[in-house]
């Protein structure tokens, strides 16, 4: 388990709101006043499958009017980098969110991202104020989540 505070060049949702294609969804979702949690992942990582329980349960405990999620697809196998085999995987590991393929890293490298996962979390003005690295911090996740939905902007 490895927590940080990645020093990142972008702290706004700018670099993913701006990415495209996106895999499951026509572009981004509305994020403008909710509590945003970008996850960026590779589908065959298993420390990026364990937090996507976490991510789901996130997303069953607060309504859409508070918090988004977003994924960031950043491939690291050769079968990760095929558009098809993502698009299996996100329906199969039960990603229901809308993800950005990310096979260049533009995003990965706009916020400093080192490793997968990393969950990058941005309160309701799209300023980042939280990134965790790894698995394991749902707790942390879920707190820093919490307190964001209840800054009423």
């Amino acid at each position: 388990m490895i927590a940080a505070i990645l020093l990142a060049a972008a702290t706004t949702l700018a670099p993913v709101l701006g990415a495209m294609p996106w895999a499951n969804a026509s572009g981004p979702p509305p994020t403008s006043g909710r509590v945003t949690v970008v996850d960026v992942f590779t589908f065959d990582c298993i420390n990026c499958k364990h937090v996507t329980p976490e991510l789901r349960k996130l997303r069953a405990q607060y309504n859409a009017g508070d918090l988004a999620i977003v994924g960031v697809h950043a491939p690291e196998l050769p079968q990760e980098h095929v558009h098809a085999n993502v698009v299996r995987a996100l329906r199969d590991q039960d990603i229901t969110w809308p993800v950005v393929y990310d096979d260049d890293f533009k995003v990965w490298k706009a916020y400093g991202v080192e490793a997968w996962p990393t969950q990058l979390v941005f309160d309701r003005h799209g300023k980042l104020r939280a990134t965790y690295v790894g698995e394991g911090y749902d707790a942390q996740l879920e707190r820093t989540v919490r307190s964001l939905v209840a800054e009423r902007p």
